[in-house]
């Protein structure tokens, strides 16, 4: 039976597999298995089924989603710069005119994710752009089967001037946040959770484990994800779900104070 690429029915992973027999991100303790069993969807399935959109959010800023939903749903974002393009996260899937529109913008120099619940397709863009430079931390290196990683590391990872990885851990391990300093921008990956209005504007930012399980981040966990980003510039934070221009480092720092005043709980703070 030869390798093929599946995703989870129930959560959208992908993996490389022959048959695969269950699925690593629903099996942990931050997501929920599947109340009907496994069922993995080879790649050419979801080919089948699904399309995108894509759009540009600002300034040489883009975001790729896909149509129907497929597992958690997130957004990949392409940074295009002179230097060369950055993708961070990555949608479910790509159609051939997601990724024709990431040609036309000059296709993708890095790539990398904060954690799994952003890799998304991440293996369709390097099989189609072959960048020389995919990024994930290290700690995060067991859930990395679809796609192969050419640079983990460890504390922080500069991918091009002004854009820099930086271990947070917490929400997952090995999970790190992208700071754009040219655009004044925190790819946070789950730091944050952003609830939004239908409008898109955000009404409640949280910092936690496993926010519909209800785990919540210890003191040490919220303390370090306070270390990393204090030094840092930004007006706008990104998940792998939400783009919130609303939040910037003094609105992050003081959830993050917030948290650390009290016992450790899952609190959503109204902005």
């Amino acid at each position: 039976m030869p390798l093929n690429h599946f995703a989870c029915a129930n959560c959208g992973f992908w993996q490389q597999h022959f048959s695969p027999p269950d699925c690593p991100v629903c099996s942990d303790v931050r997501n929920d298995l599947p109340e009907d069993g496994w069922r993995f969807l080879p790649e050419r399935d979801v080919a089948a089924t699904h399309w995108g959109s894509f759009r540009e959010v600002a300034d040489n800023l883009w975001a790729f989603t896909t149509t129907p939903h497929l597992g958690l749903g997130g957004t990949g974002w392409l940074i295009v710069t002179q230097a060369g393009n950055i993708a961070f996260e990555a949608a479910p899937h790509y159609s051939p005119d997601m990724l024709d529109k990431i040609a036309d913008l000059g296709g993708i120099a890095w790539l990398a994710a904060s954690h799994p619940h952003g890799y998304g397709a991440l293996f369709q863009l390097q099989r189609e752009f072959a960048p020389p430079v995919v990024a994930i931390h290290k700690d995060d290196l067991a859930y990395t089967k679809a796609f192969r990683v050419t640079a983990p590391f460890d504390d922080t990872l500069e991918l091009a001037p002004g854009y820099t990885l930086h271990h947070v851990g917490g929400h997952y391990a090995g999970q790190a946040a992208l700071h754009d300093a040219q655009g004044g921008r925190l790819f946070c990956g789950d730091m944050f959770k952003i609830d939004q209005n239908t409008d898109g504007r955000s009404t409640h930012v949280s910092s936690h484990k496993a926010f519909h399980k209800n785990i919540p981040l210890t003191h040490g966990e919220l303390a370090r994800y306070r270390d990393v980003i204090a030094p840092l510039g930004f007006d706008a934070v990104l998940t792998p779900f939400e783009y919130a221009p609303e939040i910037g480092r003094d609105r992050a720092l003081a959830v993050l104070d917030q948290a650390l005043s009290h016992p450790p709980e899952v609190r959503r703070y109204p902005l």
